[in-house]
């Protein structure tokens, strides 16, 4: 079988791909271009490894496409006041999107593996593939995935989902992969976000529920709700932003108890969204109820619900509701 691997330049692709080549597939690489800071480098990187495990790399230029699907997206949701998820838009949209279309239709490849930590199984009743976490949950990244086409996911490999990333790096240091080791990049897909949004700074007020005035801060952009350091209004009692005001330039804030939500208001909904399932509002950290109250929700990121290990849904948070706090 013909199965496309992305390969990123790091050691989680080049382990997926050799781990294909070993249970004897014929694997080739796919790259994309992206015009990103940095980039040349992970381009060489993604070359050697292809080298290294003897397949060809075939290398896309989606720097438009990319530009379009997710920087546009990052620019207009941090300037409409809310918190952007550029990951999982670029997966829904460009790396398991156009990426594994051109890998079917011009490569000719029957299936797509990247280097994510996810599982995917069918279920035994109606047949559909499911999405799982990984077994390594530190590096689960089933929440970044869940917005993944049902006709992608279903011909889709994730050969790394049963492993521990340190089972993956003693694979590549077997291998003599110069990424064995290599740290793993905390890019989100696109550098620094205040790059991208490119607005100037314009000062306005931090304020309380009430509108008391704290203090003044350079931008709206600069917050995401839930976020307590670096608000530059002093001491004690920690406040947490709770609010962003793109029409007056505002950021309210408050203590701890007024970040705590009960409920979510979802839009661009996929799958089954049950409530009293346990739900993820980032990446890190295992799935929590609702019930039990969850702390910064962030308009604009994504609630994904888990039933077990299985990714059963999730939206686009446009609300939190149910906060119980303290105004000033």
């Amino acid at each position: 079988m013909k199965v496309a691997v992305g390969l990123s330049g790091g050691v989680d692709s080049a382990i997926a791909a050799f781990l294909l080549r070993e249970r004897g597939e014929e694997v080739v690489g796919v790259t994309m271009a992206l015009g990103r800071p940095g980039e040349a480098r992970a381009l060489d990187d993604a070359r050697a490894v292809a080298e290294r495990l003897d397949v060809t790399l075939h290398v896309f230029d989606l720097a438009r496409e990319w530009s379009e699907h997710v920087l546009d997206y990052v620019r207009e949701t941090y300037l409409a006041g809310s918190t952007p998820n550029p990951c999982i838009r670029c997966n829904e949209t460009v790396k398991f999107g156009l990426l594994p279309h051109l890998a079917f239709n011009r490569l000719g490849c029957e299936r797509f593996a990247t280097g994510h930590y996810a599982r995917t199984s069918r279920a035994s009743a109606s047949g559909r593939v499911r999405l799982l976490r990984g077994v390594d949950h530190a590096k689960d990244q089933s929440y970044f995935l869940y917005r993944v086409r049902p006709d992608v996911l279903e011909r889709t490999e994730f050969p790394l989902g049963g492993l521990t990333k340190d089972e993956v790096r003693a694979r590549a240091r077997q291998l003599g992969l110069a990424v064995a080791d290599r740290e793993e990049s905390q890019d989100f897909c696109g550098g620094d976000p205040m790059r991208i949004v490119g607005a100037a700074d314009r000062e306005g007020d931090i304020v309380t529920e009430s509108g008391k005035v704290l203090g003044r801060h350079r931008g709206f952009w600069h917050y995401t709700v839930g976020m307590r350091k670096g608000l530059g209004i002093g001491g004690g009692t920690p406040y947490y932003v709770i609010g962003l005001d793109a029409a007056r330039n505002r950021v309210t804030v408050g203590f701890r108890e007024a970040a705590v939500s009960h409920d979510l208001e979802l839009k661009d909904t996929v799958g089954e969204i049950d409530r009293s399932l346990p739900v993820k509002v980032r990446s890190a950290g295992e799935p929590r109820l609702l019930a039990d109250g969850i702390v910064g929700v962030a308009p604009g990121q994504s609630a994904v619900f888990y039933r077990g290990d299985e990714v059963v849904g999730g939206g686009i948070i446009s609300d939190s509701k149910s906060r119980i706090g303290l105004v000033d």
